[in-house]
């Protein structure tokens, strides 16, 4: 037969990740990998790839496939021994087997790899292990690649922006005179003469009625945050036309620059699409259409000001108050015209990029269980 019944201490062998505090993390090219993400970079590794890691501590059921040099940290568990499968098969087998599921913690969820040795596996022979991973890497590779495209697209708006508008080497700088160190014909004004800004709210999770069966995009922070790029195609949860009715939630036109204000601070979004928000945002309405990527790029630049300017104890906030009274340099409008164009058709671009991404992931998720059972034979 070219699948066998086996159990998970007889597939692979899992060993807990290495000690490695931030304060003691040199800056090198060695990615350290946490229970879900990259947390940081070091000087040193501790193993040389292929590695596969999942939680151990905090996240559990992420898995990871890394491809250099790496350093497990002890949140996360990393496979020992293979046992001669094929390591990317093993990075979408685990996938299949909601470790989350074994959570040992209270408070915080932890995986005691001890408690799953006889979880039941069902796997094939190498050459079909190795027919399973390379389908699913196909679409894996596809969906990099676009992101790839995403992040270079934005990049492109970015060093054109600090081209044109930072260093001042814009279409005809060459016949513009500096005056007090500013392009003649540009101007000096508040941000609140150039855009509304406009608060969220949530509805009260005690009424129902504000939330089932609701359609109306309402974003959260973490909808941005956890976000790869400035393009959202949606949100997580949505809420009714009555929880709208009944709080201080707004619609705001499609394409309003959506930055978050509150705990983490200074994060953007666009979507094509009205929308509301919760009270962790400052919603941004530009007064000309020919701003908006002018603006948006110029808030993701001061950042580092934005955060600054925020209050508060318990956790950092900006208020309206304060952001509508920053100082911003307004370009002419040609100029500003001209940059939207560029701007916001990369917007356009990783907007079709992003819902093939979308859907490659959907395909592949399809795919993923049902080859791994063995049901879709190859």
């Amino acid at each position: 037969m070219s699948w066998k019944e086996t159990i998970f201490k007889l597939f692979i062998q899992l060993q807990r990740g290495y000690d490695l505090p931030r304060s003691q993390m040199k800056d090198g090219p060695y990615p350290v990998v946490g229970s879900n993400c990259i947390i940081g970079y070091h000087n040193e590794f501790k193993l040389e790839p292929p590695g596969v890691i999942t939680g151990r501590s905090g996240t559990l059921g992420k898995v990871q496939f890394i491809t250099t040099n790496y350093w497990p940290h002890n949140t996360a568990l990393w496979v020992r021994d293979f046992k001669n499968n094929d390591p990317k098969f093993v990075y979408y087998k685990l996938q299949t087997l909601n470790l989350e599921k074994y959570n040992a913690g209270g408070a915080v969820p932890t995986l005691n790899r001890n408690n799953l040795d006889n979880i039941p596996v069902r796997i094939p022979l190498l050459p079909i292990q190795r027919k399973i991973a390379s389908i699913l890497s196909a679409y894996d590779y596809l969906i990099e690649n676009n992101l790839r495209r995403i992040a270079l697209l934005e990049e492109s708006a970015k060093l054109l922006y600090r081209e044109w508008f930072v260093r001042f080497r814009f279409p005809g700088h060459e016949h513009t005179r500096i005056i007090n160190g500013v392009p003649e014909g540009w101007e000096k004004k508040k941000i609140s003469d150039v855009c509304e800004t406009v608060g969220g709210g949530t509805p009260s999770t005690q009424k129902p009625e504000y939330w089932e069966g609701g359609d109306i995009t309402w974003v959260i922070p973490t909808d941005i945050t956890r976000n790869n790029c400035l393009v959202l195609l949606d949100s997580e949860k949505k809420i009714t036309e009555e929880g709208l009715k009944n709080s201080s939630a707004r619609l705001v036109p499609l394409e309003t620059i959506l930055m978050t204000s509150r705990a983490s601070v200074g994060f953007f979004g666009l979507i094509d699409r009205e929308v509301c928000t919760n009270q962790g945002f400052i919603s941004i309405i530009t007064h000309q259409e020919h701003y908006r990527m002018y603006l948006l790029h110029n808030f993701i630049t001061r950042r580092e000001e934005i955060l600054s300017k925020a209050g508060g104890t318990t956790y950092k906030e900006i208020t309206k108050r304060t952001f509508r009274s920053f100082d911003i340099l307004m370009p002419s409008k040609a100029l500003l015209e001209e940059f939207q164009v560029f701007a916001y058709d990369t917007i356009r671009q990783t907007r079709v990029l992003k819902k093939q991404i979308e859907k490659l992931i959907q395909a592949r998720d399809l795919l993923l269980p049902k080859l791994m059972s063995g049901e879709i034979v190859v």
